[in-house]
């Protein structure tokens, strides 16, 4: 192990040493605001946001029914992936997360790759976000004279005033749009299942299991187009990770953060897999659009054009709330990784509100970019930005993974503690995770016009990580060293 792993080890190990250094350097001075109730429907609004909305409806027309199978796949080890960085921070809750917990257990290049493949992740995913909000206002005739990246840049602007207020607002404003979301996805359910009992027709079609089987059973088009879309399912579940951030900012992670955790499950069931399920029973998969949201084109088949109205409102606070949160976790992130030295010092400064508004600008000024590519090829962005969001977020996950397997190797030699709260089978889910999340980055070489060329992109990341970590390795070595030194007066 290299010196760097061994003394953020040591650190992080032993914070008892002082009462006014944290393990973390990165988790001092946040306020604990969070509470329960906002850790609780923070998971909730991670497993809904504009990969369902937006994305299901393309994604149900290229892949077929199988999409349900492939949400319920997707599903089983983005849970393993939260379940083991569930018992992280119960070992350790920190603002940093995974990027604080691979500073312990792999060392500060582990930090460097997490941090900065987050940051990739995040800040292509609010260009995904924007480019959602703008297709969902061109929804309504009396924006559709406004170009996309105008729309896209106001989003922006509004979300990031909001997100720079305090971590309580923040909490507060996704506690409403988790509950906007899963109020709507809950009656959205109870329309279909309505609709499907008593056979009332939609755009002319009758409800039932011969919109499947009458029109090409689970897989249409093969079994290739579902491994394709396996890139963007994962997208869907890419803020689950959420509640590890979360937790470094309420006061109870040990009670709240299991509970949280353990509800993912049952949650991926419902609203992804049964809302794929029922869209699939309602409309033959062929009459899905990638350029609406299938619940909208349910909706307005059966003749009720304010329900769509509704509906396309809710899926726009959906996109709102997926790029507040990828405003605040990175804000967190990047703020662990500046007091570290690996990212540039403005990201670690703190607002008189505790909130690290270096950072958010930082990814903020990322998604102007979004902003310009909504203008060059506004009929390609969200495709384009979605999967490199991908290669961002499964590299995350990986990553946790990896942690995971470190610390449980640790725990078995009598280092470290497991909590009670454990991710069952390891290490054997753990390889299994990593091996399924690797192989869905080399069935991206399968979609030639998009999927290939996101992969093409991997040795150009690598790169430039391998470049940037040579360009701040001496003030991550320094740092370290001091905070090392400051914990041992």
């Amino acid at each position: 192990m290299s010196k760097d792993a061994v003394d953020t080890a040591q650190v992080a190990a032993h914070p008892e040493a002082t009462g006014t250094i944290p393990a973390d350097a990165g988790d001092a001075g946040y306020s604990k605001d969070l509470k329960a109730r906002h850790v609780n429907m923070i998971a909730i609004g991670g497993a809904i946001g504009t990969g369902l909305f937006l994305g299901a409806g393309g994604r149900l027309r290229d892949a077929g029914p199988a999409l349900a199978v492939a949400y319920l796949v997707a599903g089983v080890f983005a849970f393993f992936v939260v379940k083991a960085l569930g018992e992280l921070v119960l070992y350790r809750p920190s603002s940093g997360s995974f990027v604080s917990y691979a500073r312990e257990f792999l060392g500060e290049k582990g930090a460097y790759v997490a941090g900065w493949m987050y940051f990739l992740n995040w800040s292509t995913t609010g260009i995904a976000d924007i480019t959602a909000i703008a297709l969902y206002t061109h929804y309504w005739s009396m924006f559709t004279s406004i170009p996309q990246w105008v729309l896209a840049l106001i989003a922006l602007a509004v979300v990031l005033a909001v997100n720079l207020i305090s971590v309580k607002i923040f909490g507060e404003m996704e506690f409403w749009f988790a509950i906007v979301k899963v109020a709507t996805l809950v009656g959205f359910m109870l329309i279909g299942i309505f609709l499907l009992a008593t056979q009332h027709e939609v755009s002319g079609q009758t409800p039932g299991v011969g919109m499947i089987t009458d029109h090409g059973g689970i897989l249409p088009h093969g079994v290739m187009p579902v491994v394709l879309v396996m890139q963007g399912v994962i997208f869907s579940y890419a803020a689950l990770e959420l509640v590890g951030v979360a937790a470094g900012e309420t006061a109870e992670p040990h009670r709240i953060v299991p509970r949280a955790v353990n509800s993912i499950m049952w949650r991926v069931a419902l609203f992804y897999v049964g809302s794929v399920v029922l869209l699939a029973l309602l409309l033959p998969s062929s009459l899905y659009s990638g350029d609406e949201s299938p619940f909208v084109t349910v909706l307005s088949g059966i003749g009720v054009p304010a329900a769509g109205d509704v509906m396309n409102l809710v899926v726009l606070t959906a996109a709102m709330s997926s790029l507040n949160s990828g405003l605040y976790s990175t804000g967190r992130i990047l703020r662990s990784m500046a007091m570290a030295g690996s990212a540039p010092r403005f990201t670690g400064v703190m607002s008189r509100s505790q909130v690290p508004y270096g950072g958010i600008l930082l990814t903020c000024g990322i998604c102007v970019l979004g902003v310009g590519l909504n203008y060059l090829v506004p009929n390609k962005a969200f495709e384009i930005v979605l999967n490199v969001a991908s290669l961002g977020i499964i590299s995350t996950w990986v990553i946790i993974m990896i942690c995971h397997l470190v610390f449980v190797r640790r725990a078995r030699a009598g280092l470290v503690e497991r909590p009670h709260f454990r991710l069952p089978g390891s290490p054997v889910t753990e390889i299994v995770t990593i091996a399924f999340l690797l192989a869905v980055i080399g069935l991206m070489w399968n979609d030639e016009e998009v999927g290939r060329k996101t992969v093409l992109l991997v040795p150009v990341i690598a790169v430039m990580l391998v470049a940037g970590w040579f360009g701040v390795r001496r003030r991550v070595a320094r740092n370290a060293e001091q905070e090392l030194s400051a914990l041992r007066k």
